[in-house]
């Protein structure tokens, strides 16, 4: 590993105002649960290679002045709500929303907990078609075609994992701060006779209860959002990863800033709301991740935009929560999973912004 030094990466709310939050050794104690520790900023003391990572195009990164403004008002509508009842410990918000959320989402979109890939061009497909091309696609774009061990790190109810694990005959552990995630994880996995290969746990991304070295895919499939301290779950998955191995990261972030540059008020103010409901800390562009990659002495980085292909996604489980089922479901959820629902129209609209962004970071650990 590379020694890093770092600068700072600042919650959603204090790029506008020029802030920077401070570095804390317990990142998700702390009320609020916004503090990030900093990013890597030497890029020169890694090598070459890492300084200069592979980057497909990217959408567009400003807004038409009409959708900002719409922006601006569906967040004013949304203040009171997404900050009532709001749990102040970030981790055991993350645990509670997924404990009260997943059984209905498993109950409208199945066992897959994350976007759908859907091309321009190509022929309409199902939602949970879209979220198995995610899948495939992801591992396309690293280059991943074999593993015998693997790490889903914030893993949902397993969907990728058991995906993988019968796709490349590998073994597959996962980790989630939600015990009814696990549990839940591990049925459905007996279910489908995958025991022997594939195991669920509660445990933490920012200190994973596995030794260095354990595994050669490392997967993160849009967990990256809900942590705290991105250099210190960047350095785990370095950690976890075998030399020779992979590690993948597939995250919501926000547009990249230009040197100096701050994110606008109406941006930091509708990302503050969807935080809140979400249990999110403080994001960071893909520039932010390629960086932290780099300081963890990781090669081959390659980063991409997939903001346009996954730009139905939002519109379609908007749809579905209207439906008859997805009401009940939500009053059966309570007030967490409704606010999440409520800032849906947000996420939405951020992404037509060019404000969210959804983004794909891999790279390799050297022999």
């Amino acid at each position: 590993r590379q020694p890093d030094m770092r600068s700072s990466i600042a919650r959603p709310g204090a790029h506008a105002r020029g802030a920077r939050e401070p570095s804390a050794a317990h990142a998700y104690a702390r009320p609020q649960g916004l503090p990030l520790a900093s990013t890597v900023a030497a890029a020169a003391t890694v090598p070459a290679k890492s300084r200069q990572p592979r980057r497909l195009p990217r959408a567009r990164d400003s807004a038409p002045r009409g959708v900002a403004t719409r922006a601006t008002v569906l967040d004013m509508l949304m203040k009171p709500l997404t900050s009532l009842n709001k749990v102040e410990n970030l981790k055991e918000g993350i645990a509670g929303f997924y404990d009260d959320s997943s059984a209905l989402w498993e109950e409208l979109w199945g066992e897959h907990m994350h976007h759908g890939y859907y091309p321009k061009g190509q022929p309409l497909k199902s939602n949970q078609e879209a979220q198995i091309d995610m899948i495939e696609e992801t591992l396309k774009f690293a280059g991943v075609t074999e593993a015998k061990t693997m790490v889903d790190v914030g893993c949902g109810i397993g969907g990728s994992s058991r995906f993988i694990s019968q796709k490349l005959g590998c073994s597959a552990r996962g980790i989630t701060l939600s015990p009814k995630q696990a549990a839940r994880a591990n049925e459905l996995t007996a279910r489908e006779g995958l025991s022997d290969r594939a195991s669920f746990q509660v445990g933490d991304a920012l200190a994973q209860p596995f030794g260095d070295g354990s595994f050669d895919l490392v997967w993160s499939m849009e967990s990256g959002e809900h942590m705290p301290d991105k250099p210190k779950f960047v350095a785990e998955l370095a950690r976890v990863c075998a030399p020779g191995g992979t590690v993948i990261v597939v995250t919501w972030c926000h547009r990249v800033l230009a040197p100096g540059e701050a994110l606008r008020p109406e941006e930091a103010s509708l990302l503050d709301r969807i935080c809140e409901a979400y249990y999110l800390p403080a994001w960071c562009s893909v520039s932010d991740y390629e960086k932290l990659f780099a300081a963890e002495g990781l090669t081959d980085i390659k980063s991409g935009d997939w903001s346009d292909e996954v730009a139905p996604f939002w519109g379609a489980v908007i749809q579905t929560a209207l439906t008859s089922a997805g009401v009940l479901g939500l009053l059966r959820a309570g007030w967490g999973t409704i606010k999440g629902a409520l800032v849906m129209p947000l996420m939405a609209q951020g992404f037509r912004m060019g404000l969210i962004k959804f983004n794909i970071i891999t790279a390799r650990k050297p022999q």
